[in-house]
């Protein structure tokens, strides 16, 4: 009998820690309906939009990157693509298939066969309305491991096109001076890597966890 309280012990401190460690692992991923920064790593540069569209190309509303940390339009929610919606609260897993949308203005990250006004890659646009766009809208993540976490830096690929979302220091002018250009590439390299910074993580069935203020 005594052998068997032991082992029943035992059992419920192993099952505790295995909780502990799951939720752990959920505080540190990047979850559906997380509103968060990116940046670039390499330029240092944060994901930027705002109600300034394109002077050429597609004339859609422009998406820049930006050296200030504090600026409110750098805020990104994490969605689940149109067909197929993600749980909020739920670790995105790496190559999963996700929809980024601009908080300010409920505009989705979008691609297409347009040049960039300065480097002449692919142009990146926010595109839609209330966060409803079309099918180039969505992009996979490229992670290691199972899940997007956040101290780790990512690669977004775009569906539609296969390129990658990327960032190589070109600065634009007025009305825009000192932004850098946002585009797709072609190919992986280290101008594509992002990571998550400042924002509100989603736990399933908590509040948001928050990682520094909005």
């Amino acid at each position: 009998m005594e052998r068997i309280r032991i082992f029943a012990k035992s059992l419920v401190l192993v099952l505790l820690w295995c909780h502990s460690e799951g939720r752990e692992s959920d505080a540190n991923g990047v979850t559906c309906g997380s509103l968060v920064k990116l940046l670039n790593t390499r330029h240092n540069v944060r994901l930027h939009s705002h109600d300034v569209k394109y002077g050429s190309g597609s004339g859609q509303q422009s998406v820049t990157g930006v050296e200030n940390a504090d600026d409110a339009n750098s805020y990104w929610q994490i969605r689940g693509k149109p067909d197929r919606p993600c749980q909020r609260g739920t670790a995105i897993k790496c190559g999963q298939t996700i929809r980024i949308t601009h908080m300010k203005t409920g505009r989705n990250l979008h691609t297409h066969h347009f040049s960039s006004p300065l480097s002449n890659n692919q142009e990146v646009s926010a595109f839609g309305e209330n966060g409803e766009g079309d099918d180039l809208d969505v992009w996979k993540v490229h992670c290691d491991g199972d899940h997007w976490e956040r101290d780790e830096a990512v690669r977004f690929q775009h569906i539609g096109t296969d390129v990658y979302l990327s960032v190589t220091g070109e600065q634009y002018g007025h009305p825009i001076r000192g932004q850098r250009e946002v585009h797709g590439m072609s190919s992986p390299n280290q101008h594509s890597w992002w990571r998550a910074m400042e924002g509100v993580f989603i736990l399933p069935s908590q509040d948001p966890l928050r990682h520094d203020e909005l």
